[in-house]
């Protein structure tokens, strides 16, 4: 008859339970495993697939017992690691948004709204076209399975461990959380700057002629430089996109190391 000791089971579910904890908080906020429209009962499973994948070469996992205190923090730590790493990656995509957002305004377009349900909000169209042509990059350029392989890493770079994580790990995160404001207005600084000129020409047209009906005009003029512009600008958004990319993902082994120094 085979038996088994309390201290192998617990040996056993501690090897599979802490890393899961932290894949399925990297699959409830990384960008596209966290979409709202996928079933949860799909993101579970391929939690469990991708823990049963990567569990035989992780190093050893602490020996806790699962249902203690102890344990419990350690699945809330993991956990938060998981979210940290979501998060991270999550920013890159949010800078786009905040191009979207001012491309948008600028174009005269903020009252042209779509319902999104990744983010259960009212979504402007702008954001939400270049959102869909950013996950299509990613999707060319093998980011998922970049995802899943930081994901793996990380248990290399901060090892499963009753410490505490560093503080440092949410510094590095406000400083990577920079990158919301900074490159969504290099991206959207190509448009602002030709809407700009054609603003201050519809100035001097209603100064030089002012029974024109500018209103008229200008709409029309804007929306149009807006999308001649956005069109001029799509040759080199992957390219901007790539760059975007390359520093989250390190931006996530930052964090990951200065999360380990305690």
């Amino acid at each position: 008859m085979i038996s088994f000791t309390n201290a192998q089971l617990d040996a056993w579910i501690v090897a599979f339970m802490f890393p899961l904890a932290r894949i399925m908080g990297v699959l409830a906020s990384a960008p596209m495993f966290s979409n709202a429209a996928q079933p949860k009962r799909i993101r579970l499973m391929a939690g469990l697939l991708i823990t049963l994948a990567i569990v035989p070469g992780l190093p050893a996992m602490p020996t806790v017992p699962p249902g203690s205190w102890v344990g419990m923090a350690v699945l809330a730590q993991q956990i938060l690691i998981g979210v940290l790493l979501g998060f991270t990656l999550r920013i890159a995509f949010a800078s786009i948004d905040v191009a979207g957002d001012l491309i948008g305004m600028q174009m005269s377009l903020s009252f042209a709204v779509f319902y999104d349900p990744q983010y259960a909000g009212q979504t402007p169209v702008i954001s939400e076209f270049l959102g869909l042509i950013t996950t299509l990059i990613f999707l060319s350029m093998n980011g998922h399975l970049l995802v899943l392989s930081v994901l793996a890493e990380s248990f290399k770079l901060l090892p499963v461990s009753i410490t505490p994580i560093g503080i440092g790990g949410f510094g590095s995160l406000m400083v990577w959380s920079s990158v919301i404001f900074s490159f969504g207005l290099l991206l959207a600084l190509p448009l602002i700057a030709a809407l700009l000129i054609a603003n201050l020409a519809m100035g001097v047209l209603a100064r030089v002629a002012p029974q024109l009906n500018i209103f008229a005009v200008g709409f029309p003029v804007t929306l149009v430089s807006g999308f001649v512009m956005l069109a001029f600008s799509m040759p080199y958004f992957g390219v901007a996109l790539e760059n975007l990319f390359d520093n989250a993902f390190r931006a996530v082994a930052a964090i990951l190391r200065a999360s380990g120094a305690a």
